[in-house]
């Protein structure tokens, strides 16, 4: 669900060509054997959700709305694969701001509600298995679905979730203080351009902000390559990548 204008970008083309040349040497660390290893925090701010190794140099910050059907493109068959895979090999951590602006646009409180259960996974250390069984299950954008019995239901198939605590969180809305403050980070995030957030979903990678239909958010061999060449050369991506709005 993108808002915003257009952009107009310098130098795409060398960016997404280049990739794969170039490779660092291999990380002394070793990769993590699957998603559920990977670590995962709410940041100080307490809004951002922290994902992958803290020492990773690239990092990805991603602005999201469970209802959004691009959001869900992206996790299931864009470039989020590709992401978990440079997360699984310590190149790259995620940062999640979670968005709920649907609800307003389209009626009801799905997203609020999933957001209020994302949280409530984090506190169980699940939250990487359940934000992907959430969008790999996504209702339509029109449909309400994310109510508490559907959320409850997904959570079950996710391995050690379930239990009085997580879902005594999803029924009563535990974290709707965390599911406030996430939207008003997601609305700051647009800045004075965007006052309603940046759009969804939205990437940010070493703090440049990648338009959607530049990026390969939806592609995801571009999007794979796109980390691999930050990875490999970030002084080249400070140079070449620059993008900037236009009317």
């Amino acid at each position: 669900m993108v808002r915003g204008g257009r952009w107009a970008v310098l130098g795409i083309a060398a960016v997404l060509t280049v990739a794969g040349c170039g490779h660092r040497a291999a990380e002394h660390k070793p990769r993590f054997e699957s998603a559920e290893e990977l670590p995962e925090s709410l940041h100080k701010d307490g809004t951002t959700i922290l994902v992958g190794d803290p020492g990773s140099a690239v990092v990805v910050r991603l602005y999201e709305d469970p209802r959004c059907p691009a959001c869900e493109m992206f996790e299931t068959a864009g470039g989020s694969p590709d992401l978990r895979e440079a997360m699984l090999v310590r190149r790259a951590r995620t940062e999640y701001t979670l968005a709920s602006f649907l609800d307003d646009k389209v009626g009801g409180s799905g997203s609020k509600k999933a957001v209020n259960a994302l949280r409530a996974a984090l506190e169980e250390e699940k939250f990487v298995e359940y934000h992907e069984v959430l969008y790999a299950h996504q209702p339509e954008e029109s449909d309400d679905g994310y109510t508490d019995a559907y959320l409850l239901e997904l959570a079950s198939e996710v391995d050690g979730l379930r239990g009085p605590e997580f879902d005594s969180a999803v029924k009563s809305m535990k974290y709707r203080s965390f599911v406030a403050a996430s939207e008003q980070a997601y609305e700051q995030a647009g800045g004075a351009q965007d006052p309603r957030g940046p759009g969804t979903p939205t990437a940010v990678i070493n703090g440049k902000r990648i338009p959607l239909e530049y990026n390969g958010l939806l592609d995801g061999g571009i999007f794979a390559r796109l980390l691999q060449q930050i990875h490999d050369k970030p002084g080249e991506w400070d140079r070449t990548f620059l993008p900037r709005r236009s009317e």
